[in-house]
């Protein structure tokens, strides 16, 4: 079982959320990078975007398929991850660190209570 951090809060789409004060680092899990392989291009939002819980930001494209990202909470982004224009791949090498893709601004912070703990998340890949 890949190394879930416990400080992070996960959606069934499979990203993560780390929240600092009111904005939310969003990259897409460990398992979910594994899933899709070698990563070769990401599609993000421009800052100043609206993004709504639930609904596509962007996509990202790897070897074997390209899937859609799906923000967890609601809000404006606020920074996105120039890396990964130039290196795709850190989403593979550093899913939870380097490899973070949008941070947003919450509109809503009680969202956050909708996505799965670190527990609730490993329960949920290992069905």
């Amino acid at each position: 079982m890949s190394h879930i951090p416990a400080d992070l809060k996960y959606s069934k789409e499979h990203e993560w959320v780390r929240v600092e004060g009111g904005r939310a680092y969003v990259g897409i899990t460990h398992f979910a990078q594994d899933e899709l392989g070698d990563i070769v291009f990401v599609e993000l939002p421009d800052v100043g975007t609206e993004v709504r819980a639930n609904e596509t930001f962007g996509t990202v494209e790897s070897v074997k398929t390209v899937s859609d990202l799906f923000a967890p909470v609601s809000g404006t982004v606020v920074e996105v991850n120039e890396k990964l224009a130039d290196s795709p791949e850190l989403m593979n090498s550093s899913p939870y660190d380097e490899g973070w893709m949008i941070v947003i601004e919450m509109s809503d912070t009680t969202e956050l209570d909708a996505l799965l703990d670190a527990d609730g998340y490993e329960s949920f890949i290992s069905q």
